[in-house]
């Protein structure tokens, strides 16, 4: 059984306040530590928080692999505020990993994953950089097929029209683009609570009424109305 301590929200926490702070993620062994209790306990409520949709694990050795917004392997979309550094898994995950860090960050990435190399800014909450867009190939009621590649394929692009020569070039859909302004936006509305101790994952309803909030309105966006969460 696992302990009460070591619940969704608290076990998120722990984990994403460490990342913030240091770099990186901590070891199931540190959390052991933190907890005071076994590994094992810590391994099994990992594995229930992933099943929760909280957090990716290494499918060898169950380490956190990625805690959105964060990825904790290297990705096209690097974070520096200062002298610390971070990754983030997509352009919407890099916008919600710059709100959560606050103060001035700068997004490093390349367009559509190719050879152009930009930076975004972000100033005490504004994006100073909005010539830009974001594509969303993969429907949300697919994305925890494969969350991985999901995020690998939500990328920027400086217009609009390249996305389909590009989403034909690699055999991937075309799906939704919308300015990264707007997802900015939409990034600290859907992230704003991650940072909370008492974090829970929004439910499907949730969910579409954020997306209605800020008129993500493409097919790409369509969940079911149903209970659960996204």
């Amino acid at each position: 059984m696992i302990p009460k301590e070591l619940n969704h929200s608290s076990l998120h926490y722990s984990i994403l306040k460490h990342i913030v702070d240091v770099g990186y993620a901590p070891s199931i062994k540190k959390l052991a530590g933190q907890f005071n209790t076994l590994e094992t306990n810590v391994l099994a409520a990992l594995k229930a928080l992933q099943d929760y949709h909280g957090v990716v694990l290494h499918p060898h050795n169950s380490e956190v692999w990625v805690i959105h917004p964060f990825s904790l392997a290297p990705t096209n979309f690097l974070l520096r505020k200062g002298e610390m550094e971070w990754w983030g898994n997509c352009a919407w995950c890099s916008l919600g990993a710059a709100a959560l860090l606050g103060g001035s960050v700068v997004i490093t990435t390349t367009l559509a994953n190719s050879s152009k190399q930009i930076r975004l800014h972000i100033q005490d909450g504004h994006l100073l950089d909005k010539d830009f867009y974001v594509h969303f190939p993969i429907p949300m009621t697919d994305v925890w097929n494969n969350v991985i590649f999901t995020c690998s394929t939500m990328l920027l692009f400086d217009d609009e029209n390249e996305v389909e020569a590009w989403s034909t070039r690699h055999n991937i859909p075309r799906g939704d683009i919308q300015t990264v302004e707007k997802i900015f936006e939409f990034a600290k509305v859907w992230y704003g609570n991650h940072l909370n101790s008492e974090w829970q994952k929004w439910t499907l309803k949730e969910s579409k009424a954020i997306f209605t909030q800020f008129e993500l309105t493409h097919p790409v966006w369509h969940i079911p109305d149903s209970d659960g969460h996204f």
